[in-house]
C-alpha cells in the first residue's frame, strides 16, 4: 500500500473513500449531484466553493491524517488533523503545506481522537472521521480483499484448501488491518489466515483480544509505555468495534521490537530496492515465526503442515513512499 496514489499508505483505502462518500452525500442532499452523473465534476470550482462551508476533522498518529488531509483539502473542505505526540514532523509539515490545520497534542493517539471528536461535535458543519468506530473507513479498507484476488489471479497464484494464503498486517488501533482481514475473509474464507503485528511497547489489540475487554483496557494498565518508532502503530487502546469482529476471524497476533523494524527496513531497501517506513515492516516477522515451533503448532492444528510449501505469504507494506529522502536515509543508517 506504500504505492497507493495520493496518500502512499493503507490509509488511502479507507480515508479517501470516506471523504469522497461524505462529499457525495452532501452534494446529493443539496441537489448538486445525481448518482448518474460523472463524479469528476466534484473537482470543479463551484463544488470546491460549496465544500468550503464544511470542515472535516480526524485524529491521527500520521498516515490517516495524511490521507484525510490531502484529499479533503484538494476538493475544497476545511480540514483539521488532531495529531498525537508520536506523529513524525515531516508528516505535519506535509499536511500544512497542503493547507491543512494541524493541531498537536502532547498526549497519545487516544487523546487526540477524543479532542478531535469533541471539537467536531460542537460544529454542525463539521464531520469527524473516526478511525476507532467508522464503518465507512472499515469498508474502504475491506475492498483490499477484492484487489488482492485480482492481483493474485493475474500472477497465476492459486488460493484454495491446498494452497493457503497467510497475510501479516501491521496493527495500530485496528481499523486498517481489520478491514483488510474482513475483506480477505469474505473472498477466501478459511483458506486465508490473517495475523496482526504490533510493537512490543504498543500491543493494544493483543491485550484487548486476550482479555476480551477491547477498548476498556489500555497498554498503560499493564505498565507498558506505548513508546515506539512505529508511529502509525503507537496506539494504547484498540478499537472495540474492530476487536469484536476480529475476535471471530483473526488467526493470531505477534509483537515485534523496534530494532527489528529497522533491520527489515534496511534489508528490504538493499535487497529489493523497496523503501518503507518503520511501521510498515512489522508484518515481516510473520513468516519467520510461522517457520518456527509456534508456527509448526499452528500449521498442524489446522491441518496445513503437509501443504506448508504451498503457502503464499503476504507481508502487508502499509506505507513509505512519501517519506522524504533524507529521513529514509536516517532510517536505513539506524542499523
Amino acid at each position: 500500500d506504500d504505492l497507493l496514489p495520493i496518500a502512499g499508505s493503507i490509509k488511502a483505502r479507507g480515508g479517501i473513500y470516506e471523504v469522497l462518500k461524505y462529499a457525495e452525500t452532501l452534494a446529493i442532499n443539496e441537489d448538486l449531484l445525481t448518482i448518474n452523473e460523472d463524479y469528476s465534476i466534484l473537482a470543479q470550482d463551484n463544488f470546491k466553493n460549496f465544500f468550503s462551508n464544511y470542515t472535516i476533522q480526524v485524529g491521527s498518529t500520521g498516515n490517516l491524517g495524511l490521507s484525510i488531509g490531502i484529499i479533503s483539502a484538494k476538493i475544497g473542505f476545511k480540514v483539521k488533523v488532531h495529531m498525537s505526540k508520536d506523529a513524525k514532523q515531516w508528516k505535519k509539515d506535509l499536511l500544512r503545506s497542503k493547507g491543512v490545520e494541524v493541531i498537536e497534542y502532547l498526549s497519545d493517539y487516544s487523546k487526540a481522537v477524543e479532542q478531535g471528536r469533541k471539537e467536531s461535535e460542537n460544529d454542525p458543519n463539521s464531520y469527524f472521521i473516526d478511525d476507532e468506530n467508522s464503518k465507512d473507513l472499515f469498508l474502504g479498507y475491506g475492498v483490499a480483499g477484492l484487489r488482492i484476488k485480482e492481483q493474485l489471479e493475474k500472477m497465476n497464484i492459486i488460493v484454495d484448501e491446498n494452497h493457503p494464503l497467510f497475510v501479516y498486517l501491521p496493527c495500530g488501533v485496528g481499523g486498517g488491518p481489520g478491514g483488510v482481514t474482513y475483506g480477505l475473509k469474505l473472498v477466501y474464507g478459511d483458506n486465508v489466515h490473517c495475523f496482526f503485528a504490533e510493537p512490543t511497547h504498543s500491543p493494544a489489540m493483543l491485550l484487548g483480544l486476550m482479555t476480551g475487554l477491547h477498548d476498556k483496557i489500555s497498554v498503560e494498565d499493564f505498565g507498558i509505555d506505548n513508546k515506539t518508532e512505529a508511529d502509525g502503530l503507537a496506539v494504547g487502546r484498540p478499537s472495540s468495534f474492530v476487536g469484536k469482529i476480529m475476535d471471530k476471524i483473526l488467526s493470531g497476533i505477534f509483537t515485534i521490537e523496534d530494532n527489528k523494524l529497522y533491520k527489515f527496513l534496511k534489508a528490504l531497501a538493499i535487497e529489493e530496492n523497496i523503501y518503507l517506513e518503520p511501521s510498515a515492516l512489522a508484518g515481516f516477522l510473520g513468516p519467520v515465526l510461522i517457520s518456527g515451533k509456534e508456527g509448526e503448532d499452528y500449521l498442524r492444528k489446522y491441518n496445513i503442515f503437509e501443504n506448508k510449501d504451498n503457502i503464499t505469504h503476504i507481508c502487508w507494506a502499509t506505507g513509505g513512499s512519501l517519506v522524504p529522502e533524507n529521513i529514509m536515509e536516517e532510517y536505513i543508517n539506524r542499523v
